[in-house]
């Protein structure tokens, strides 16, 4: 999809939320201006949206959703620790950067997947005796995940390691 998209169109039942020079943030669901807070409680409620720059029709997005978490980071107990952070930071310009997105993404999901899991668990005391099996449920996805990864990252070294053959003259049998 185009970042010059017509910032009021959407596309696979998105909320459309406009930016303006002023900074300020309209709704066009609910004709409304928001806030962050707004937009954070969209994202936790699930909604699909994008943020659009209401002149140029740039698609906003990343930007709105790391500033909210740069927010609520700042507000008390982070989950980002600085560790963690720094650790990304190398990522950046790393051969590996194109892994690592996916990588998290994927065992955010299962850690989410998990949670829910637990949360429908929770409701009926006597499934927790089932507590381990969905830990090791856990686990297991985290495995195949990283598995996944492994699997990628050696068929690209591979790759890259044949185009460097290439370059150099050098014929595989």
């Amino acid at each position: 999809m185009s970042s010059k998209m017509n910032a009021t169109s959407t596309h696979d039942g998105e909320r459309v939320i406009k930016k303006y020079p002023n900074r300020r943030l309209y709704d066009t669901a609910t004709s409304s201006y928001v806030a962050l807070a707004d937009i954070k409680q969209l994202v936790m409620d699930g909604e699909a949206l994008v943020v659009r720059d209401a002149k140029t029709g740039e698609d906003l997005t990343r930007s709105i959703l790391l500033q909210i978490i740069l927010e609520q980071e700042a507000e008390g107990a982070p989950i980002l620790t600085e560790r963690m952070l720094a650790n990304v930071i190398r990522f950046y310009g790393n051969a590996m950067q194109g892994f690592m997105g996916p990588y998290l993404e994927k065992n955010v999901q299962a850690f989410m997947d998990i949670q829910s899991q637990l949360a429908d668990r929770s409701k009926d005391l006597t499934a927790l005796p089932l507590m381990p099996n969905v830990m090791g449920n856990y686990a297991e996805q985290s495995k195949n995940v990283f598995i996944d990864l492994q699997e990628q990252m050696q068929k690209h070294m591979q790759k890259q390691t044949e185009q460097m053959l290439e370059v150099m003259g050098v014929k595989r049998r």
